[in-house]
């Protein structure tokens, strides 16, 4: 194992203090819980949001924190829930006393704990409301969850329900807004090698010379099969067509894009997997009316690559472009 790291123990600790010091402008890192907050809060009588999970998929969730997107962000130990306890710290943090929305990714650790920590929010008088997200179409019922997984199409909620809660809207509105683009997203991955969790020191998975993972878990969980490397534009067409069927996607339709990056993949081989996506919409009659490429919701350093489509009108488009200051998303 080769890893920037001092101690394989301290990674997240080090790497949060690292976050701190580079976005001390946007963010504060708390400690004993650990937590991140923004650095300007809102003004009483907004929503805030919360979310949170495992660490190491950066920038996910603590590079979306700040004006836009979210509150405050939880991270546990790599691939690891984090406890109720700063869960419930970062909800007091962001409650501005028109409640707090959750979003929590699928997997039965986070589910389990946010809904720990809501419960002993509402003992404090604090209105706690939940959305789960479950985008991933690759597998029902995986190692880590009941139901789908949560995976890339988590950020475009965080991104929607930040702008709706940031421009005012109530803790129902904010809620039903983050439901909505969740029931209209949906995601699809695949990996073309392992990562490995530094306090484990061994890869988390064996693929062959010429093997690849459709269906990958962005914890390394298995897909739905196991096959040869293909070109680019092949491995695409079977992410896309599969995103597509399940979202019921039509010609006149328009989505936002979103070719995720697992981590160890080079920009220049997202930009191969858009240009195949766009493509592929074209030729459905589907029109793209925005598109992100990059590093989201990584694996550590596995190689692969997810995509993502959420099915839009105006408004969600509206709420995509409304202004947004975090380390990860400007």
């Amino acid at each position: 194992m080769k890893k920037l790291i001092n101690d394989p123990h301290e990674v997240v600790r080090e790497s949060l203090e690292g976050f701190g010091l580079a976005h001390a402008d946007l963010v504060e890192v708390h400690v004993d819980p650990t937590y991140v907050t923004r650095r300007t809060p809102k003004d009483q009588g907004r929503v805030g949001i919360v979310s949170g999970g495992g660490s190491g998929h950066e920038p996910l969730h603590s590079g979306f924190v700040g004006q836009g997107m979210l509150d405050a962000a939880v991270p546990g130990p790599v691939f690891t829930s984090p406890t109720p306890d700063p869960i419930l710290e970062a909800t007091k943090w962001a409650d501005r006393g028109a409640g707090v929305l959750h979003i929590v990714k699928n997997y039965t650790g986070d589910v389990l704990n946010f809904e720990t920590a809501a419960e002993l929010a509402g003992m404090e008088d604090i209105e706690v409301a939940t959305v789960v997200v479950n985008d991933d179409v690759a597998v029902e019922d995986s190692l880590y969850t009941a139901g789908r997984r949560g995976v890339a199409g988590t950020v475009l909620v965080e991104k929607i329900a930040g702008a709706a809660a940031e421009r005012g809207d109530d803790l129902a509105s904010v809620s039903a807004i983050a439901a909505r683009v969740n029931s209209e997203v949906r995601s699809m991955g695949l990996a073309l090698g392992p990562c490995t969790v530094p306090h484990a020191g061994v890869p988390s998975f064996e693929l062959g010379e010429d093997e690849i993972e459709l269906g990958i878990g962005i914890h390394g969980e298995p897909g739905y099969r196991r096959g040869h490397m293909e070109p680019a534009d092949a491995l695409t067409a079977e992410l896309y067509e599969r995103v597509r069927d399940d979202l019921a996607l039509t010609s006149g339709q328009r989505v936002i894009t979103l070719v995720n990056g697992m981590g160890g993949t080079p920009l220049s081989e997202l930009y191969i997997v858009h240009r195949g996506l766009a493509g592929l919409l074209g030729r459905d009659g589907v029109t793209i009316a925005r598109s992100l490429v990059g590093n989201y919701v990584t694996s550590l350093e596995m190689p692969g690559v997810s995509v993502t489509l959420l099915r839009v009108e105006d408004d969600l488009i509206d709420l995509f472009d409304a202004p947004v200051d975090t380390p990860a998303w400007k």
